[in-house]
C-alpha cells in the first residue's frame, strides 16, 4: 500500500511520522508526502527520505491507494470527494467538514464509491478513555449521571476555526462515545473578545436521557498551564481521566446511599489503574489501514465524524438565539449508535501525543 500525508503542518507532520515508522515496519510499501508549502514539503521529505508532490491531484495517479488530510477544516470536503471518487481511501481529520451538508456528502461519496472513510477523533484511541469506556459499559460505574470536561491553555486564538470547532469537537464526540447515544438538547455559549468572529471559549450543555455533559474549552485561561481532563460521574463509582497522563485513570468509590430514610455519602477511596499504553494516532492509523485492507471496522466512521458536526452546528445554534435547542435526529448513513468497537490490534507499547 502506497500512502500519502496531505498537509505537514503541526499536526501533519506528526502523521508523516507515524506513516514513515509504519513503513519501516513493513506494514505499508511508500509514504508520499503533499503540501502547497513548498519549502515545507521539501524539508520534511528530505527528512524523512520520502517523495513530496505540491498537488493532490497527482496522488492516484502516483499509485497512493490510502491517504490522512491534514490539511485546514474549510478544504476538507473538496480533498476528500475528489480522492474518494479517484478510489483513494481517506483518513480525515476531525472535524470532517465546517457544515453538516459538507461532512454527510463526504460520507455519501465514500459509499457510493465503496470507500474507507475514517475520521480523525483521536480520542476514541486515547488509552484510559478506551479503558474507561469498557468500565462504563460493564456497569462499573453504575448508571451514568454527569460529565465534565476542561480543555484550558493560554495562546492567540486560531485565524481559521474557533474553540468549538477545534476542541469542543474532541468532547462532543467523548461525550457520545462514552455513552453511546447523541444528546436530546445543547445549550452553548461563545466568546470572542481577543479575535472577533472566532471563539476563544466554550460552554456547551448536553442533555441526554438521564445524564448531562459539561464541556469547557478555552485558549484564555492562564492559571492551569494547559489542561486537559474529564469527570464521569455514575450512581456508584466516580472516574477522572487526565489525558496529559497518558494511561491513567483514576476512580472514585464514592456514592450516596439511603437508609432508613436519611441518606448519607459512602466513600471508600479513591483507586488508580493503568491502562496498556499505546500511541492515541498510531491505533488510529493502523486501525484505517486494516479498515482499508478490510480487516477490521473503525471506531470513527465518517458518520460519527459527520454526527459530530451537526452537534457543533446545533450548539452554534443555540449560542446564536441564547436557548437551548433540540438535537436533529439525523438518520444518514446507517444506525445511530456511537460505539462502534474494532477488533483489537496489537499494542506497541508508545506512548500518545497531545493532538491539541
Amino acid at each position: 500500500m502506497n500512502y500519502a500525508v496531505i498537509g505537514t503542518g503541526y499536526w501533519g507532520s506528526n502523521h508523516v511520522r507515524v506513516a514513515t515508522e509504519l513503513a519501516e515496519d513493513g506494514r505499508i510499501d511508500d509514504v508520499i508526502l503533499c503540501d502547497v508549502d513548498e519549502d515545507r514539503l521539501d524539508d520534511l521529505a528530505s527528512s524523512y527520505g520520502v517523495r513530496g508532490v505540491t498537488d493532490y491531484e497527482r496522488l492516484p495517479e502516483l499509485g497512493v491507494e490510502a491517504a490522512t488530510i491534514s490539511t485546514p477544516s474549510p478544504t476538507h470536503h473538496r480533498i476528500a470527494t475528489d480522492l474518494l471518487t479517484a478510489g483513494v481511501d481517506v483518513l480525515v481529520e476531525k472535524p470532517l467538514a465546517l457544515d453538516s451538508d459538507d461532512a454527510w456528502d463526504i460520507v455519501d461519496v465514500a459509499n457510493e464509491h465503496d470507500r474507507t472513510l475514517a475520521v480523525g477523533h483521536i480520542f476514541r484511541h486515547h488509552p484510559a478513555l478506551v479503558d474507561l469506556k469498557r468500565r462504563i459499559d460493564r456497569g462499573e460505574l453504575g448508571r451514568i449521571k454527569y460529565l465534565s470536561t476542561a480543555r484550558f491553555s493560554f495562546r492567540a486564538p486560531r485565524e481559521t476555526t474557533g474553540a468549538l470547532y477545534s476542541l469542543a469537537v474532541h468532547d462532543v464526540d467523548v461525550s457520545n462515545y462514552l455513552l453511546g447515544e447523541r444528546p436530546e438538547r445543547v445549550y452553548c455559549s461563545l466568546d470572542d473578545v481577543v479575535r472577533e468572529g472566532i471563539d476563544e471559549t466554550a460552554t456547551v450543555v448536553m442533555e441526554y436521557d438521564g445524564a448531562t455533559s459539561v464541556i469547557n474549552e478555552s485558549w484564555q485561561v492562564p492559571v492551569f498551564g494547559k489542561r486537559r481532563d474529564l469527570v464521569v460521574v455514575g450512581s456508584e463509582k466516580a472516574a477522572y481521566v487526565d489525558y496529559l497522563e497518558d494511561n491513567v485513570i483514576e476512580l472514585y468509590d464514592s456514592r450516596v446511599v439511603e437508609r432508613n430514610g436519611s441518606m448519607s455519602v459512602r466513600d471508600e477511596g479513591k483507586q488508580v489503574h493503568e491502562a496498556p499504553n499505546r500511541e492515541p494516532l498510531r491505533a488510529e492509523i493502523e486501525e484505517f489501514i486494516a479498515a482499508s485492507r478490510g480487516e477490521t471496522t473503525l471506531r470513527s466512521p465518517g458518520r460519527v465524524g459527520a454526527r459530530a458536526v451537526e452537534l457543533l452546528e446545533d450548539a452554534k445554534r443555540s449560542a446564536e438565539t441564547r436557548n437551548t435547542v433540540a438535537v436533529a435526529r439525523s438518520d444518514r448513513s446507517g444506525p445511530s449508535v456511537e460505539t462502534d468497537e474494532p477488533r483489537r490490534l496489537e499494542s506497541d507499547g508508545s506512548g500518545p501525543d497531545d493532538p491539541q
